[in-house]
């Protein structure tokens, strides 16, 4: 019984937290309900079993929320299931690092790459971008370290983006064979 109680408690106290976010992320337009934040804290519990973690404190809900909340691929449609999917892609990519990232520099890389290399699109967030660094840092790459997770995935893109002289070679290709 006392454990249930405990357990109430901390579900309540982390709860707050996730609605405290409201405060700041409504001026971009987006704010949580009761419910939203509890379906974030269920998702957070399952994926902590699922990756086989332990998590102390408010968790790391509020923090992707602040570190996201101004993206310009998130509006009030898709924010709750943009944080779950963060929450899960996060938990998932700590382990696949093996705790040699901290949770900011994670953050902030996840954060630089969704913006700025997959527009928004989760999937590739999560089985290219932070795959392909995860293998760098398996392999013992630690030049993360001192630049806070900024900057860095750059430095292991292997995908061939879009250019003026690769658009202009594959149309030329197209129109006179």
């Amino acid at each position: 019984m006392e454990n249930n109680w405990i357990s109430l408690l901390q579900n309540q106290n982390q709860l707050s937290k996730v609605i405290e976010t409201n405060q700041y992320t409504e001026k971009f337009g987006i704010t949580l309900s009761q419910q939203d934040a509890q379906l974030i804290l269920d998702n957070r519990k399952d994926e902590l079993k699922v990756q086989r973690r332990v998590e102390f404190g408010e968790g790391i809900a509020p923090k992707i929320i602040r570190e996201f909340c101004d993206s310009d691929y998130i509006d009030q449609n898709n924010y709750v299931n943009t944080i779950i999917q963060l929450q899960e892609i996060f938990y998932l990519y700590k382990n696949e690092m093996n705790d040699e990232i901290t949770d900011d520099e994670l953050l902030h890389l996840m954060r630089e790459q969704y913006d700025k290399l997959c527009f928004g699109d989760l999937e590739y967030l999560e089985t290219t971008c932070l795959a392909n660094f995860a293998q760098a840092i398996r392999a013992g790459y630690d030049g993360h370290r001192g630049t806070d997770g900024y900057g860095e995935y750059s430095k292991f893109d292997i995908q061939e983006r879009w250019s003026y002289d690769l658009y202009y070679e594959a149309l030329k290709d197209l129109c006179w064979g």
